[in-house]
C-alpha cells in the first residue's frame, strides 16, 4: 500500500507530467551523475546547466549560468497565504489559499512534461536532533538537485524517518519557461508546504532555504514554542580556552558571512563558525537558549568575498570533499578556466567572459559578474568549522546581537537593558540601503531582526513571541545592536571592520561574563572607551568617542519614523514594546 509520500508525488507528477520520475538517495556517486546529467543533457536557455572549472585551483567546482531574467530572490512575488489576511500582516504578500492553488494549478499543469521530476529527500538540521524537521521537494532541475544536497542533509534515510506520516514538510519546485509574468514563490503554512514556479534561483528555488527554514519554520515555531531567525552562529574563543556562543541577525549588505567566518585580528582569540545564516532557536532543559543551524552549506554572494575581506571563505571555497561547489553567474576567466568577480584579490584575465558567457573586458561599463552572483559550498569545508556544528541539542547561547548599516546616529556597540528592550532595539533596526540594492543611496529600510522579507505571520505576533521566549528563559541571553559602518565628515568609516569587529565582540563577551562594566546611556548601555581593545589599530579616543557617544536631541526624527513603522502593524502590536518606545521618547527634548 502507498504511504502518504509516495501519493504526494504521484499526484504531483499527474498534474506537473514529467517524463520521469527519480528519488534521489543523497549519495556522492549519485552527485557525480547529476553533474554528468547537467553538463550534457539538460539545458537552460539553449544551454548546459553545469560548465567545468579549473579542478586544480578549484576543487570540485562548477559554473552554472541562470535565465537572464532569474537572478535574485523576487519578493514581490513571493506570497504567505494563511486563511485569514490579518495572521499574514502587512509585512507579507497575501492571497488566499483557494486562490493560491487555483492559480498555481493552472502555471503548473504539464510544467515538467519532458523533463524528470526529481523527489529530494532531506533532513534541515541533523537527524537525530529532536528540533530537526524532515522535508521533501520536487524538482525538475538538475541544479537545484544538486545544491540541495549541498545545502542540506539529503538521502533515503528521511524516507524511512518520514514512514507513514503525512506531516513532513511539503515542497514543489518547477522552473516553468521562466517568464517573469508566471513567477510565483507561495507559502502555506497551515499545510507545511511551498509551491514555486517560474524560477530555478536560489532563495526562490531552493525551498529548504528562505522558504521552509525562516517562513514556514517561523510559523511553526510560532505554534510550538521556538524561533526560527536570520542569524549567525558563531563561537569566540578566548586565550584561556573559553567558548562563548552568539548569535547575529543582519540585514544583507552588512557583512553576516564575513562575521560567521572571521579571522580574528586580536591574538589569542579564535572564531568558530556554526552558521552563517539560519538559526533554530530551542529552550533547553536548563531554561537556556539553544541554537542550531538547519543547513550544511553556505549560500553567499560572491562579490567582495576575497583573501581581505573573507579569507576563511576563500579556503572553504577551495576546498575538496564529496560536496561540489557551484558558482552560479560569476565572470569567468577562460584563459585559466577559473570563476573571477569583482572585488576578488586577482584581477580579471586578459580573455574574460561575464556572467551570461559574453566577451568582456574592464573598459565595458559592465560588471563581469552579476552583483548578486553566489556560490554554493559544503560547510564541512571550512578551516574553521565548530566542533560543536552537528551537536543534535545546539550550543548554548550567551549573546543575541542584531545590526545594521547606518552611517550616522547608532553607536558602534550598545547593550539592551533588559530581554524586552532588546526586543524594541531588535523591533526597530534597519539599514541604509547601498547603491546595489534601489540605486538609491541612504535610503534607510526598517528590517526587524534582518526578518522583514521572511517572517511567514504577523510581525506584531512575532514581537509578541520574541517577547514571551524572553519570559520563559531561566537565564536570557544578553542582547546588542552593532554598526560597523559609521562614517567621518570625509564619508570615511570610522571602524576598521573585518577581522577587527573581534575587538567588539570581546566587549560584548566581558559584559556577557561581568568582566567590564559600561556607561548607561538613554539608548542602551555602551562601553568605556578604554575597554574596547584598540591595540595595534588606529582609532584615536576622540573618534571612538564619536561612534560611542549617544546625543538624545539627534534621536527626535528616528523615533518619529520608528513610531510610524510600529503603527502599520495597528492594534496587534505588542504593548511592552511600545513602553519602551515610549521610554526612550520622554527623554528626548
Amino acid at each position: 500500500m502507498a504511504t502518504p509520500l509516495e501519493k504526494w508525488v504521484e499526484q504531483q507528477a499527474q498534474l506537473t507530467k514529467p517524463d520521469r520520475i527519480y528519488w534521489c538517495d543523497g549519495s556522492e556517486e549519485e552527485a557525480r551523475r547529476l553533474m554528468q546529467v547537467g553538463m550534457e543533457q539538460e539545458k537552460i536557455n539553449g544551454k548546459p546547466i553545469f560548465y567545468l572549472l579549473n579542478q586544480e585551483k578549484w576543487p570540485v567546482a562548477y559554473l552554472h549560468r541562470s535565465h537572464p531574467t532569474d537572478v535574485a530572490r523576487t519578493e514581490h512575488l513571493t506570497y504567505v497565504c494563511h486563511p485569514d489576511k490579518e495572521i499574514a500582516g502587512p509585512n507579507n504578500n497575501w492571497m488566499h489559499p483557494d486562490e493560491a492553488k487555483k492559480l498555481l494549478t493552472r502555471l503548473s499543469d504539464g510544467c515538467m512534461r519532458g523533463r524528470t521530476m526529481y523527489v529530494l529527500p532531506y533532513m534541515m538540521g541533523h537527524p537525530e536532533s529532536p528540533f530537526a524537521k524532515a522535508c521533501v521537494q520536487l524538482t525538475d532541475v538538475s541544479y537545484v538537485a544538486v545544491s540541495m544536497r549541498i545545502m542540506t542533509r539529503m538521502g533515503k534515510t528521511v524516507i524511512e524517518k518520514i514512514g507513514n506520516r503525512d506531516d513532513f514538510v511539503k515542497g514543489l519546485h518547477s522552473v516553468g519557461d521562466f517568464d517573469p509574468e508566471k513567477r510565483f514563490i507561495m507559502h502555506f503554512p497551515d499545510e507545511h508546504l511551498v509551491w514555486s514556479v517560474g524560477s530555478g534561483y536560489g532563495g526562490n528555488a531552493l525551498l529548504g532555504k528562505k522558504c521552509f527554514s525562516l517562513r514556514i519554520a517561523s510559523w511553526l515555531g510560532y505554534q510550538e514554542g521556538w524561533l526560527a531567525e536570520h542569524m549567525v552562529i558563531m563561537g569566540i574563543e578566548d586565550p584561556q580556552g573559553n567558548i562563548t556562543y552568539i548569535t547575529a541577525a543582519m540585514p544583507s549588505a552588512c557583512g553576516k558571512t564575513n562575521l560567521a567566518m572571521m579571522e580574528s585580528a586580536l591574538p589569542g582569540y579564535k572564531i568558530w563558525t556554526i552558521g552563517d545564516d539560519i538559526a533554530w532557536f530551542h529552550i533547553g532543559d536548563d531554561g537556556r537558549l539553544y541554537a542550531i543551524n538547519p543547513e550544511i552549506g553556505f549560500f553567499g554572494v560572491a562579490p567582495g568575498t576575497s583573501m581581505k575581506t573573507n579569507p576563511n571563505m576563500m579556503r572553504t571555497l577551495k576546498g575538496k570533499n564529496f560536496y561540489p561547489t557551484l558558482f552560479t553567474n560569476t565572470g569567468l576567466n577562460v584563459d585559466t578556466n577559473e570563476p573571477w568577480w569583482e572585488g576578488m584579490d586577482d584581477p580579471p584575465g586578459k580573455n574574460m567572459l561575464d556572467w551570461q558567457g559574453n566577451p568582456w573586458t574592464s573598459e565595458s561599463g559592465k560588471n563581469a559578474a552579476h552583483p548578486n552572483s553566489r556560490f554554493t559550498v559544503s560547510i564541512y569545508n571550512t578551516p574553521c568549522l565548530s566542533k560543536e556544528f552537528d551537536n543534535p541539542d545546539g550550543v548554548p547561547i550567551s549573546a543575541v546581537i542584531f545590526g545594521g548599516r547606518r552611517t550616522k546616529l547608532i553607536p558602534l556597540v550598545v547593550e539592551a537593558f533588559s530581554w524586552e528592550h532588546g526586543v524594541f532595539m531588535g523591533a526597530r533596526s534597519g539599514s541604509e540601503t547601498t547603491a546595489a540594492a534601489i540605486h538609491k543611496v541612504g535610503v534607510l529600510r526598517r528590517d526587524p531582526m534582518a526578518m522583514l522579507p521572511f517572517c511567514g505571520y504577523n510581525m506584531a505576533d512575532y514581537f509578541s513571541h520574541w517577547i514571551s521566549m524572553g519570559r520563559k528563559m531561566k537565564n536570557p541571553p544578553k542582547i546588542f545592536t552593532v554598526n560597523w559602518f559609521r562614517t567621518d565628515e570625509n564619508g570615511k568609516f570610522i571602524w576598521p571592520g573585518f577581522g577587527e569587529n573581534i575587538r567588539v565582540l570581546k566587549w560584548i563577551i566581558d559584559r556577557v561574563h561581568n568582566k567590564v562594566s559600561g556607561r548607561e546611556t538613554p539608548i542602551g548601555i555602551v562601553p568605556h572607551i578604554n575597554d574596547i581593545e584598540r591595540t595595534g589599530i588606529d582609532v584615536p579616543d576622540e573618534k571612538l568617542k564619536t561612534i560611542l557617544d549617544v546625543d538624545v536631541k539627534d534621536w527626535k526624527e528616528e523615533l518619529e519614523d520608528i513610531k510610524k513603522f510600529f503603527e502599520s502593524f495597528g492594534k496587534r502590536f505588542p504593548e511592552e514594546l511600545w513602553k519602551e518606545y515610549e521610554k526612550l521618547n520622554r527623554q528626548v527634548p
